[in-house]
């Protein structure tokens, strides 16, 4: 599994995933290389604090990700939000973490994310702590780096004191860092796919084909 890969920098991919596409597929694998990361763990919210409820249940966009994930040796599933029988914070899913054996308070940990879920941190809870259990690396556009001057305030003191642009320093030290990567960009939304499911139409080449047979079994995103 990722985990035992030594102690090399493990990701730690959060949330909805309603459902889970190539997209986040890619952002995934591409970062895992472009950061030297043992692996990915990938975490389904159970019930996000920060958005709307998923139209997919918790436990059936769980085994879309795990069917999505399957045969890749760097990617791992927690169900540890999904059984939580509380809303999902990021902060508290990587205490959790840093309280399991296999990451430990000394391994590094890296949270992915987007640049606009960046832009929005202060927004999240006790989005400083943050800090204190995990780096952080943003996926952006290639040639379009994070415009630091937009970010609020107290986000872009932040990052003047915390980013480093070699991904190696996440080796370092268990968390404390700001990392950014380029990734292939892929115009494909989970609400996007949630309306040609609606409608009837395709998603093939959008979705893995483990999760489209999924959603058709279970007569998921349909219209009532």
């Amino acid at each position: 599994m990722p985990e035992s890969t030594g102690d090399r920098p493990l990701g730690v991919f959060g949330g909805t995933f309603d459902p889970v596409h190539l997209g986040h597929l890619r952002l995934a694998e591409e970062a895992t290389d472009a950061l030297g990361l043992a692996g990915i763990r990938w975490i389904p919210a159970g019930q996000p604090a920060l958005r709307d409820a998923p139209q997919a249940a918790a436990q059936q966009r769980l085994a879309m990700v795990r069917l999505a994930t399957a045969g890749n040796p760097r990617f791992t599933v927690d169900a540890g939000e999904v059984e939580a029988a509380r809303p999902s914070y990021t902060v508290q899913t990587l205490e959790r973490l840093r309280r399991a054996d296999a990451c430990g308070p000394q391994r590094p940990l890296v949270l992915l994310v987007g640049a606009d879920a960046f832009a929005g941190l202060p927004a999240w809870h006790r989005w400083q702590s943050l800090f204190d259990l995990a780096h952080i690396a943003i996926a952006h556009r290639p040639g379009f780096p994070i415009a630091v001057a937009d970010l609020p305030a107290t986000l872009a003191a932040c990052w003047s004191a915390r980013f480093g642009d070699q991904p190696a320093l996440l080796a370092e030290s268990p968390s404390g860092r700001i990392v950014t990567f380029a990734m292939t960009q892929m115009a494909i939304s989970a609400t996007q796919i949630r309306a040609l499911l609606a409608s009837g139409a395709s998603t093939r080449y959008l979705l893995p084909d483990a999760v489209i047979a999924h959603i058709d079994k279970h007569h998921l995103y349909q219209e009532n």
